[in-house]
């Protein structure tokens, strides 16, 4: 953490620390805490498992996996095996598939991710001495975790910590977007808008199909509840193209602009260095440009994940 010209804009929601002499305001502390420690598993020291226990989040997400598994279910069982062209339902049964899978694995990330908490507690007189500030140095401790705020970090009051560089908080994933999982969250938005034209596309060729034949030839499903689901599957399909496609341009256009949507909603002046354009791409998705920016398994260790798993703990976060 940096130790010097920790300045924030909104103001009204934070307190100047002066000097190193503040002591943490009891009973300040939020209510989610961290279960576990570095003790827990010495492979991954002190690795966190990030999850929100936030109802409308988790029942958000349920729905989400549904209809991605629902949209999955009629091309697959409705359009594609029926079919009788083999390599047609082949090529896109693979393409749309594998789509899915990567919104799946995206959103999993997405959501399991530390967005960039800043941690709990951290605003002690220990702590403000160690930090050997100059006179005159002025840094801000949120009220509501009792932590040192970076600039450019915001409060969440769902997940209750101090999120760096916050966008905002989306229930689809029960997680803020942040500094550590907004690629997660771009790819996220870009395979669902994907799968959802791929969708479109099937159900209007399947639709074209069936009337110059018999609607008994077209499915293994009687023509009423074909109708049915695929009427359906376009209107989640229209849905999810239009939400999703809208939130990876706004997600883009912050990232080349180095904005997040709370700085610009507030109109917030920057008081930082930005990064335009492709350094701003960079600094989110990792390195010069390469098929790795859009793949959400990247970093992603599976002995690592299975530690985390075993190490986990009730509370509103889980970590080890």
């Amino acid at each position: 953490m940096q130790s010097s010209n920790h300045r924030l804009r909104d103001m009204e929601q934070h307190h100047p620390l002066l000097s190193a002499g503040s002591d943490v305001e009891s009973g300040s502390l939020a209510a989610g805490v961290m279960v576990g420690g570095p003790h827990t598993g010495h492979a991954v020291g002190n690795r966190t498992l990030w999850f929100i226990q936030d109802s409308c989040g988790m029942v958000c997400a349920t729905i989400t996996w549904f209809l991605v598994l629902y949209a999955e279910f009629v091309v697959n069982f409705v359009m594609l095996l029926p079919s009788k062209n083999f390599w047609y339902s082949l090529l896109n049964g693979a393409a749309f598939n594998s789509l899915a899978v990567l919104a799946l694995a995206s959103h999993l990330r997405t959501m399991l991710t530390d967005p960039g908490a800043v941690p709990k507690g951290n605003a002690t007189k220990e702590y403000m001495e160690s930090l050997q500030l100059k006179p005159g140095e002025v840094i801000y401790k949120c009220p509501k975790c009792c932590s040192i705020k970076p600039e450019r970090a915001h409060h969440c009051s769902i997940c209750k910590r101090c999120i760096r560089k916050m966008d905002h908080h989306c229930p689809w994933v029960n997680n803020c977007v942040g500094e550590k999982n907004q690629r997660f969250f771009v790819l996220f938005t870009m395979y669902i808008a994907l799968i959802s034209a791929h969708a479109l596309a099937l159900s209007g060729m399947h639709f074209f199909s069936c009337i110059k034949v018999q609607w008994n030839e077209c499915s293994d499903f009687s023509p009423g509840v074909s109708v049915l689901l695929l009427i359906f599957l376009c209107l989640e399909a229209i849905l999810f193209l239009t939400f999703t496609a809208v939130m990876f341009g706004t997600q883009i256009h912050s990232i080349c602009n180095d904005e997040t949507e709370i700085e610009r909603l507030k109109n917030e002046k920057p008081t930082w260095e930005r990064r335009m354009r492709w350094d701003g791409m960079k600094s989110v998705f990792g390195g010069p440009p390469s098929l790795l920016w859009c793949n959400p398994f990247t970093g992603l260790r599976l002995r690592r994940l299975l530690l985390l798993t075993q190490g986990r703990r009730s509370g509103s976060e889980f970590s080890v």
